[in-house]
């Protein structure tokens, strides 16, 4: 292999003493290069530095190899001369560093020194320095990227490097002849025989060749180019013993050479071609130099014009009038500097560019140039120098305009910033795909929604990393496909993708195609549809409430109404028998009403739920109501349950009924004692809430504002999914037979929606539950509320005239019953329409009481009407639920009063005797 190199080339210990060397060195250095040498005596020291680390001992000392440094040799004859040197280090087997190879080029220049001792590798055992050396050079063998092998006389293989084995295709077996590894053939694809071959030549002829180009075929057909480096080997005697021969690669350099002489070709032919044009019309034009001006002055498109040596204008065509706006006469002799904005003259442009042009033979820019007038235009300029006999004679100038071409560029600049633009503040992700499904565009709603850096993602498979397993079929499935070069869009769908930390989210693709020249890519916008889903969710849930509101509260008046009559009734006949003393019959007359009142206390709840419950809204502040009810929470809670108050500072106030909020605030509070029955920690926290316009929705409150938030929270057992999913139900409940009915959270939820707020749940198993009121904020001035009247007892009546309206007919009985105990004249109708004409008739009527739910026109409407056409006429509304009395501001008018049913006979005594003997004030309402 040494002596293969082409240049001088030795060997040395890591003590530096020479271990082998090629004739190359030995004919530089004569005897002096020898085995067992001091290698640093070859490297003459720097005349600047003369005790500078020498390059051997820096690469013993670092590592790593030095290469193409210059330096200095003493030659065995003559004086020092200059080469170009190379050390590189060896290392055995284990990787320790065994020694190094040094190379001088003494005519090559810098950097040329071939790199031909990459990663050796050697293998030092034994004492036998034959066997050492065989060993090294094999190992460097093996290791060099080009093709090496060796055979004995007879052309067998005695060894070969993986680069010989990569080079003919197929591993060859020790012995054999290599002429059987491959095919040879000609350059110009004739086959050669083996004979032939450059490594055949060398044995035969016992000579070495250098650069012999062939082909060689692998047995999978693919044909190499290559030229060999065949050298004969002889033993000490001078008797032939084998060969190596090394093989570079050139098939690149081959089709290079070959592009470039079919491309020498074409070019030969257009030169004839173009001659042979050229000739014909110059012969066409007389061949006249004129003619040759008059063909530079049509060009009309380009300002053609040539420059003296130093920049002046002596020539001047048609189309550099048209371009530049100067006739001939006017810019002939002036310098060319004259077209260049003031600012490009000041940085010295013009000199610039003829300098570029005198160095390199021409010069091409694109700038901003003057017109005559003043005006500037993009410019297009090429500078050609003009050559006589080896001297500069001047220069030729072409300028073309092409502000046109730059506005569509920068029009096109512009576009792509502008889509850029909306794509990076599109609310949706978007992400761009090529033909292989790779990602080439990656918006920042997209690294948001997927946790993925636009960096990260480019170039990597969109399916694989941003869908679910599951749906990757029919993601692919979906790609739109394309038939010509429009756009091409995708049906919309959902899919299951997957972020980088592997949480999965439903989302919506927007799919279109465009074939490109590039082939078909895909553009995908991607909207996250967990808040749609989540918003969906919710809006089902309060549907669902409101429906069963409605079904609730229809049940409720019904019953409200026969509870009426049986509560009525019994009080009534309670009232006989106390006359008649009968103790025993009235326990039994207690039971029946107690048990009736239950009932009727249950329809309040059911009432409550489904927000048909009359509230008195008042402004309330609820830190001081809390705080209000803390020591009775305290005793209701127990001692195994701790109770803390986080109250935020400036709260703000909130409309809703004083009273229901406590009974909202204890219904929570108990619920949480349940739900803790080993003690722990019961939390009422206070907030201001802004509420989005999102959320809002959800709520179906309307508007988005600001909220007053009552959070109760505690660290109970939780509930599972299914069962908060149903917590606001009307009687469900997971406590046992007789220990709730099922109705707490029902009324708690029923009120917040009453009061245009909202209700929240949210429970873990094992971590507790919490729900959460939110109350509007109200800016109003608060309405002082009167004092109650005081306690009136109901006088007698003296024979005034109470007209009764009630549809059903036990109630209607009940009522005129106690008038007529009272000492009232009473007028009775079944319904608005005959109500309306006892009204329009001379009958007096000191008093209206009438039911608000009845058959066609309701009791509130008929009231109304009555008033109108009596004026000053006192109403008394009874209703089993009054939807439009939930807020009692604009529903009562001065001189109309509301009882809810089922009421007590004391009370509707006391209410007539009230309203016929006094006043009534707008907006009361009582129940019981």
């Amino acid at each position: 292999m040494l002596e293969a190199m082409p240049t001088a080339a030795f060997v040395c210990d890591l003590d530096g003493r020479v271990l082998d060397c090629n004739a190359r060195a030995r004919a530089l250095w004569g005897e002096a290069m020898r085995e067992g040498a001091a290698g640093e005596d070859f490297f003459l020291p720097p005349t600047d530095a003369p005790q500078a680390e020498s390059p051997m001992a820096r690469v013993r000392r670092q590592g790593q190899p030095w290469r193409d440094f210059e330096t200095r040799v003493q030659p065995a004859q003559g004086t020092p001369r200059r080469a170009i040197a190379s050390v590189v280090p060896l290392s055995n087997a284990s990787g320790m560093l065994c020694g190094v190879v040094n190379s001088f080029d003494v005519s090559a220049p810098i950097g040329d020194s071939p790199d031909v001792f990459e990663n050796v590798t050697v293998q030092k055992r034994g004492d036998d320095a034959a066997r050492l050396r065989d060993r090294l050079w094999r190992n460097v063998l093996q290791a060099l990227p080009v093709a090496i092998y060796m055979t004995d006389a007879e052309g067998r293989v005695t060894f070969f490097n993986e680069a010989a084995v990569h080079f003919a295709g197929r591993t060859p077996a020790l012995g054999e002849p290599w002429s059987i590894c491959w095919k040879l053939f000609h350059l110009d694809g004739r086959p050669m025989p083996h004979s032939e071959g450059p490594m055949a030549t060398a044995l035969r002829e016992q000579r070495p060749l250098r650069g012999e180009e062939a082909i060689t075929e692998q047995p999978g057909g693919l044909r190499l180019a290559f030229k060999a480096y065949p050298t004969p080997l002889f033993d000490e005697a001078g008797e032939l013993v084998g060969a190596v021969n090394l093989m570079i690669d050139i098939t690149e350099h081959r089709k290079i050479e070959q592009a470039l002489q079919d491309l020498n070709s074409t070019l030969e032919k257009r030169v004839v071609h173009r001659t042979n044009t050229v000739e014909k019309m110059f012969m066409k034009l007389h061949r006249s130099e004129s003619h040759l001006e008059l063909l530079v002055k049509n060009v009309t498109d380009y300002a053609v014009y040539m420059l003296d040596p130093d920049g002046h204008i002596i020539s001047w065509n048609e189309g550099a009038e048209r371009v530049k706006g100067y006739t001939a006469a006017e810019i002939m002799g002036r310098h060319f500097s004259t077209f260049y904005t003031p600012e490009d003259r000041e940085e010295g442009m013009p000199e610039v560019a003829l300098a570029a042009a005198r160095r390199n033979g021409s010069f091409g820019a694109e700038g901003w140039r003057v017109r005559k007038d003043g005006s500037r235009f993009w410019a297009s300029v090429v500078i050609h120098t003009t050559i006589d006999e080896g001297r500069l004679v001047g220069f030729v100038k072409i300028t073309r305009d092409i502000t046109e071409r730059r506005e569509h560029e920068l029009a096109l600049i512009e576009s792509e910033q502008q889509a850029r633009g909306v794509i990076d503040t599109a609310l949706d992700g978007f992400a761009q795909l090529d033909e292989a499904g790779c990602i080439t565009e990656w918006n920042p709603r997209a690294e948001s929604l997927f946790g993925w850096e636009r960096d990260e993602v480019l170039g990597r498979d969109f399916v694989q990393l941003a869908i679910a397993e599951k749906d990757r079929g029919r993601f692919l499935h979906a790609l739109p496909t394309v038939t010509d070069a429009t756009l091409q869009h995708g049906s919309d769908d959902q899919f299951e993708a997957v972020r980088r930390d592997g949480e999965t989210f439903v989302v919506e693709f927007r799919i279109s195609a465009l074939r490109l020249s590039s082939g078909d890519w895909f553009n995908v916008f991607i909207r996250d549809l967990s808040e749609k889903i989540l918003v969906e969710s919710q809006l089902r849930q309060a549907q669902k409430m409101d429906a069963i509101g409605q079904l609730t509260s229809g049940i409720a008046h019904d019953f409200n109404n026969l509870l009426q009559g049986i509560i009525g009734a019994l009080e009534l006949v309670e009232m006989r028998v106390r006359d008649k003393d009968d103790g025993r019959l009235g326990r039994f007359i207690n039971g029946a009403l107690t048990s009736a009142n239950r009932a009727a206390a249950l329809t309040h709840r059911l009432l409550a739920f489904s927000r048909r419950q009359p509230l008195d809204p008042r402004h309330v502040h609820v830190n001081p109501l809390i705080a209000s009810m803390e020591e009775f929470l305290r005793r209701t809670m127990g001692e195994r349950i701790r109770i803390e108050l986080d109250l935020a500072v400036d709260l703000w106030v909130t409309l809703c009924d004083p009273n229901q909020l406590e009974n909202a605030l204890l219904n929570l509070a108990i619920n949480a004692r349940d739900a803790m029955p080993e003690g722990g920690l019961l939390t009422v926290r206070t907030r201001n809430v802004e509420v989005d316009q999102l959320r809002a929705r959800t709520w179906q409150v309307g508007d988005s504002g600001q909220y007053v938030g009552i959070e109760v929270s505690d660290t109970g057992s939780g509930m599972p999914a299914d069962v908060a999913g149903r917590a606001f139900d009307p009687f469900f409940t997971t406590k046992p037979n007789g220990k709730g009915t099922g109705l707490g959270l029902s009324m708690v939820y029923g009120f917040a929606r009453q009061s245009n707020g909202h209700c929240e749940l949210d429970s873990h198993i094992g971590r507790g539950t919490s729900i959460t009121l939110y109350l509007p904020r109200t800016t109003s001035e608060a309405v002082a509320v009167p004092p109650p009247l005081p306690a009136a007892t109901h006088p007698e009546g003296s024979g005034e005239v109470v007209l009764v309206v009630e549809d059903e007919a036990i109630v209607r009985l009940l009522v005129i019953e106690v008038l007529h105990q009272l000492g009232y004249q009473t007028i009775e109708a079944v319904d608005a329409e005959e109500a309306l004409r006892i009204i329009d008739s001379s009958q007096p009527i000191d008093l209206l009481v009438s039911d608000i739910g009845l058959p066609g026109t309701n009791g509130r409407a008929m009231a109304g009407t009555a008033r109108q056409r009596r004026p000053g006429l006192k109403v008394l509304l009874m209703t089993g639920y009054a939807s439009e009395a939930a807020a009692a501001d604009g529903f009562l008018e001065p001189g109309m009063q509301l009882i809810t049913k089922p009421f007590t006979v004391e009370l509707l005594a006391r209410r007539v005797g009230e309203m016929i003997g006094g006043g009534a004030r707008a907006g009361v309402t009582e129940n019981v």
